[in-house]
């Protein structure tokens, strides 16, 4: 699935007038999908019109499938940012662990991973090892990775940056707004169902 939206104010520095910033975004379900969705049209608001933003998405259980994932693989060697949105009550499935391997394995230029995680119902400590593990992952391809903050009772109300490698200015500011973005999307109230 993709979507090009085009964002409404310029971005400080920048000097194409349609640069592209390609987002991918694995996700567990429909609500995690809809999280990280709002994540990146939020990140698109706020970087402004001077980029064209395209993404694609994908679903947990698709990345379990060899044929879609290597698409899947694909689409994430040309991402800027990669976002990964889940529950956080469950360790993530083998498919979702292959697809990462199989993109790490590419040379690619993606600034960021980013993890995003609903409370969860039973083990809070479960969201810590995906924590970990997409930390992990973000060394390993030497790019920030950006994990959203505690919000359950008992854990600290901050949010995780990992800094691996300088970038330039553009990418730096693309950078500080993803945190920030990420941060609103983590204290924006959450509805019931």
């Amino acid at each position: 699935m993709q979507q090009n939206l085009r964002c409404p104010s310029p971005l400080p520095g920048s000097e194409a007038a349609s640069a592209e910033f390609n987002v991918v975004i694995a996700y567990e379900d429909f609500e995690t999908g809809n999280r990280a969705r709002r994540t990146c049209d939020l990140l698109a608001e706020t970087l402004g019109s001077s980029c064209r933003f395209s993404s694609q998405m994908w679903k947990f259980e698709i990345l379990g499938m060899p044929k879609l994932r290597e698409m899947a693989v694909h689409d994430a060697g040309l991402a800027d940012i990669i976002i990964v949105s889940c529950h956080g009550s469950n360790e993530l499935p083998a498919g979702v662990k292959t697809w990462l391997d199989l993109w790490l394995e590419q040379k690619s230029e993606t600034l960021a991973l980013v993890a995003l995680f609903n409370a969860p119902a039973q083990d809070p400590n479960q969201a810590d090892g995906i924590r970990e593990y997409l930390a992990q992952v973000a060394r390993r391809g030497e790019m920030e990775y950006f994990a959203q903050p505690y919000d359950w009772p008992g854990k600290p109300q901050d949010q995780q940056r990992v800094s691996v490698r300088p970038g330039s200015p553009w990418q730096e500011e693309a950078l500080s707004m993803l945190s920030v973005v990420v941060q609103e999307q983590a204290i924006a109230p959450r509805w019931e169902y």
